[in-house]
């Protein structure tokens, strides 16, 4: 048996190569960032071919700096950022437009017509989904609608779709080539035309957005003993054997196995997911309901998902727009200047809200602003903005659950701002805790992976890899937490309504 596991971490902003030991812990990186392309207010993108080549550059560059070959890895797995859909042609390997990204808000028009036709509780129903900008199927609809060709492309059986995950795992096994043609349960279940309950495309959904049923891939498990192909991506055979939506697989590299676990990943957005058994729980409270992930022909595991559109992008806004920072890390040093947000609510919603509100007519505000307040009150009041819209689905959680949280995990790059972190456990008044590999999206890639050809026997060998680096315990009392997201609560109604949509 080969002594490693490879994994691709395809982001919204980067796409990295990883290794992991049996032990789970982290043998070598590359990571490369890719265009972020916004052609008007509203609208983001990526090219899926400078996606692919930055995939081929991480993997080869990783490899290449471990001193390891193809031989060395028992298998690899894929993550991705989830609801991202690329159309591309099986015949030429090239995509008919660039990648519509999961941020991407041009569609809100389709999803407003969805409610109000009275499909909404349909596709609720049926997918665990709200009608919302955020998900696949308008972005495929668009395509299709507004791209010259594509649509008799679709008829003919020559446009095909995936999310970016599917977009590399056709190129890794040959693309025009043979190239496979497949996604998981968990990206699938991101796209509006996947039916919870049978794991397979719902015709019903597909009428809605008028979308062929041959532009689809086949749905395997995330973790697929029988593999989805092989590639030669790094000079020898090597197994494809997991596939995983990032947050999922976030939760997979949480260790997050058992009904009533949680974690938060903290990104360019937040996504906070709640094991809940092999039973779907239909969310009441603006949560989606998801699969979290399916291991062989095991039964799939659901879990309630709280997906935020704006946390480490809003620092990054810092940085990029305003000027008010060097860099991300600078933005704990600016916002320690100061004991509080000296009354300044900063609400990011600059692409609507997500979860729990789903308001597609939201748009940012920085609110409480006196002549007292400086720069470090708004880099805090960035910093509790990630805090307090996370305790915004904790409370949905908690409604449609009964799940009361005594610990949340964490992981991802916020995870490095102990200043942050420690807000979030005040503003919780729950433990916070980050493990040694906060880079758990990587990480749970590599275990479906690893699971599906025997390199880790089952989830027990799982949890055994699992330690805590740092926990937080809330110092603030109930009087200053109800205080504080009083003050929050007023300035999310303050963003809503400031745009029409139709």
């Amino acid at each position: 048996m080969a002594d490693f596991v490879g994994a691709i971490d395809q982001g919204t902003t980067s796409t990295r190569f990883m290794i992991f030991d049996h032990g789970g812990n982290e043998v070598a990186r590359h990571q490369l960032e890719h265009e972020q392309i916004l052609p008007q207010a509203g609208w983001v993108e990526h090219n899926p071919t400078e996606i692919w080549e930055r995939t081929r550059a991480v993997a080869d560059t990783a490899m290449r700096v471990a001193d390891l070959h193809a031989s060395d890895l028992a298998a690899l797995g894929i993550t991705n950022q989830r609801e991202t859909a690329v159309v591309w042609d099986r015949r030429t390997g090239r995509p008919y437009y660039n990648a519509i990204v999961w941020q991407d808000t041009r569609t809100d028009r389709i999803a407003s017509a969805l409610e109000r036709e009275g499909k909404g509780d349909v596709i609720r129903r049926k997918a665990g989904l709200p009608p919302a900008t955020y998900f696949s199927a308008g972005k495929i609809q668009w395509i299709l609608e507004n791209v010259d060709g594509v649509r008799e492309a679709a008829e003919r059986g020559d446009a095909i779709f995936g999310n970016t995950d599917t977009w590399l795992l056709w190129n890794l096994t040959g693309g025009v080539d043979g190239g496979v043609h497949v996604t998981d349960p968990t990206n699938a279940s991101r796209t509006m035309l996947m039916n919870l309950e049978t794991l397979d495309w719902d015709d019903e959904l597909l009428s809605f957005f008028d979308i062929p049923r041959q532009m689809l891939p086949q749905i395997k498990p995330s973790s697929n003993p029988d593999l989805y192909g092989t590639t030669r991506l790094l000079g020898g055979e090597l197994a494809l054997s997991g596939d995983l939506g990032d947050q999922q697989a976030a939760t997979v590299g949480q260790v997050c196995f058992e009904p009533g676990t949680a974690k938060n990943t903290y990104g360019t957005g937040n996504f906070l997911l709640l094991n809940t058994g092999t039973e779907p729980v239909r969310s009441q409270n603006g949560l989606l309901t998801t699969v979290c992930y399916q291991f062989g022909d095991a039964k799939p595991v659901y879990a309630l998902e709280g997906s935020i559109a704006v946390t480490g992008s809003a620092v990054q806004w810092l940085r990029d727009q305003l000027g008010i920072i060097s860099g991300a890390a600078q933005s704990e040093a600016l916002a320690r200047q100061v004991e509080d947000n000296g009354g300044v609510y900063f609400v990011p919603a600059f692409s609507g809200l997500f979860a729990p509100y789903w308001r597609s007519d939201a748009r940012g505000a920085i609110v409480g602003l006196s002549r007292f307040n400086t720069n470090a009150h708004l880099a805090r009041a960035t910093l509790e903005s990630i805090c307090y819209q996370t305790r915004d689905v904790v409370e949905a959680m908690q409604q449609d659950s009964g799940v009361v949280l005594d610990v949340l995990r964490v992981d991802g790059g916020v995870t490095a701002n102990e200043l942050c972190m420690q807000m979030q456990a005040d503003i919780l008044g729950v433990p916070v805790s980050r493990p040694v590999v906060a880079e758990t999206t990587a990480l749970g890639a590599a275990y479906a992976a690893g699971l599906a050809v025997g390199f880790w026997q089952s989830t027990d060998d799982l949890k055994q890899n699992w330690n805590e680096a740092r926990r937080w315990e809330s110092q603030w009392n109930d009087e200053q937490r109800e205080r504080g997201y009083a003050g929050w609560k007023k300035a999310v109604t303050r963003t809503l309504d400031w745009v029409d949509v139709q």
